[in-house]
């Protein structure tokens, strides 16, 4: 059983150093008698489970593996966008960004006034609400978000007699870590390459340097959780750790694969509110959770009602709902390249739509083409060297995917069109379909026109509007473009 004086030993064990970076704390804001929990995310950049509690050997997060022994690990948790300004607008608002019309990387269009951001709602509950730094929405922050998000936010400017709501976010381990090589801890010589990435020197460089980047992650994440031991916070305060999206490495990051949506995510409880919990300590859950239950969970915590809008679920407090059958996974336009899919995974199947196949996967990105490792990859495709899996990345998409993710983790055996897989295709594909149509997904219009449609109003609002946007009419045209069989354009 998790106790105040086990978290201490476990913040002795991040060193002395990081103690004596914690900023003094007035002696009445100390100790607080709160009905309502704190809540605190540790949020990190662009990286997936590649932890010691998640069985990664090569890894170094003495840190985090002992908070994972304090909490609720989930093994099942994905983000619902595979790059972070769609990923973030779903987990401000409970709702697929891609229902918004907020799917594109970098988009600024406006959602319904009455869609709040779900700090709003604790804010009017009587938290206070902070959070340093990133936002990246892809949508205006309203008015009233947040009590402060800036560099300088943090829990100590409020109240003495109002719970928080605090985010703290890393960067340390963003994809622009890896745009200027550095000489590294981890030995290249021992990285584990995916069978999709050729043995090149600056691949093993890169993973080996993104792995030191999580190892700086892990002394970070100690430092904020020794912060809140040290103001007394730990015994009145659920942490939350989990990633924005995953990767980073190319074929990650920006894609529907495991390797750019499957993310960490633990919960601790302390005893205070351990009956909040839905396991001990170091219990894990294979329960599928995704990005969009964040929102409705938090409130659902905080004892805040959900509102009925949200497109999420929440998995722990007094509003738990019934576990999900599948998580959705979308993408649109990354930066300056545009591409169209859509994705449905459960507990072990990944399907995946191209509405694009004509657009190869690699798509020259000028920000992706920065990482040493792209560079190296292509370097290759343009030789004619590659084999295999390694080749895939550079041609065009299949319409369908699908995928064993237990048997297959890497995601390079496509059973699409496998007679066996058959029922489990149809499944996934109903499940794909039925998801878009119930979320009247805003993405299947050109961007610009998406935008010149809603201009009076917002996407979401153009796109439940059934006369300006027949929604079943595009996806049968789109059955018939990606069927690629000319006696059906008839």
């Amino acid at each position: 059983m998790e106790t105040s004086t086990s978290r201490r030993n476990f913040c002795k064990a991040v060193g002395g150093a990081t103690l004596s970076t914690v900023l003094p704390i007035p002696t009445s804001t100390r100790k607080t008698n709160l009905d309502r929990p704190n809540i605190l995310w540790l949020v990190s950049e662009d990286n997936g489970p590649f932890l010691g509690c998640y069985g990664d050997g090569y890894a170094d997060t003495p840190n985090l593996d002992g908070l994972a022994e304090e909490s609720m690990v989930y093994d099942n948790a994905f983000a619902n966008a595979p790059v972070c300004a769609p990923a973030r607008s779903t987990l401000i608002t409970g709702m697929y960004a891609c229902s918004l019309g907020t799917h594109h990387m970098r988009s600024n269009n406006s959602i319904p006034s009455e869609f709040k951001f779900f700090t709003q709602y604790l804010r009017e509950a009587g938290y206070y609400c902070s959070n340093r730094a990133k936002e990246d929405y892809n949508t205006r922050k309203p008015d009233g978000a947040w009590d402060d998000s800036s560099r300088q936010a943090t829990w100590r400017n409020r109240d003495p007699s109002q719970p928080f709501f605090s985010v703290v976010n890393f960067g340390v381990s963003h994809e622009s870590s890896l745009h200027e090589s550095t000489t590294t801890h981890h030995d290249p010589a021992l990285v584990d390459l995916p069978p999709y990435h050729p043995d090149t020197p600056e691949l093993r460089h890169d993973w080996a340097q993104y792995y030191d980047r999580i190892t700086e992650l892990d002394r970070q994440i100690g430092e904020a959780l020794a912060e809140l031991e040290a103001e007394g916070l730990a015994d009145d305060t659920i942490v939350f750790y989990y990633s924005d999206h995953a990767g980073v490495l190319p074929r990650s990051k920006r894609f529907l694969y495991d390797s750019g949506t499957h993310i960490p995510l633990m919960v601790r409880f302390p005893e205070k509110y351990r009956h909040l919990a839905p396991g001990e300590p170091g219990s894990r859950s294979d329960r599928l959770v995704s990005h969009v239950d964040f929102a409705p969970t938090v409130l659902s915590l905080a004892g805040v009602p959900v509102p009925e809008h949200m497109q999420g679920r929440a998995f722990l407090g007094a509003q738990d709902a019934a576990p999900n059958d599948y998580v959705y996974l979308f993408r649109g336009r990354m930066d300056e390249r545009y591409d169209l899919m859509r994705g449905v995974r459960d507990g072990r199947f990944k399907y995946i739509r191209n509405y694009m196949p004509h657009r190869i996967y690699g798509q020259h990105l000028e920000y992706l083409w920065r990482m040493p490792a792209t560079q190296s990859w292509d370097r290759l495709h343009k030789a004619g060297q590659l084999h295999g899996a390694e080749r895939y990345f550079f041609e065009e998409k299949p319409t369908e995917e699908l995928y064993d993710t237990l048997a297959d983790p890497h995601e390079v055996s496509n059973l699409a069109g496998q007679a066996q897989y058959e029922e489990v295709l149809l499944r996934m594909r109903r499940a794909e379909r039925n998801w878009v149509m119930d979320i009247r997904d805003a993405g299947f219009l050109p961007e610009a026109e998406m935008m010149a449609r809603s201009n009076s109003s917002t996407p979401y609002e153009m796109a439940h509007d059934v006369q300006t946007y027949d929604l079943a009419a595009y996806l049968e045209a789109a059955d018939i473009a990606n069927s690629r069989d000319p006696e059906r354009l008839g």
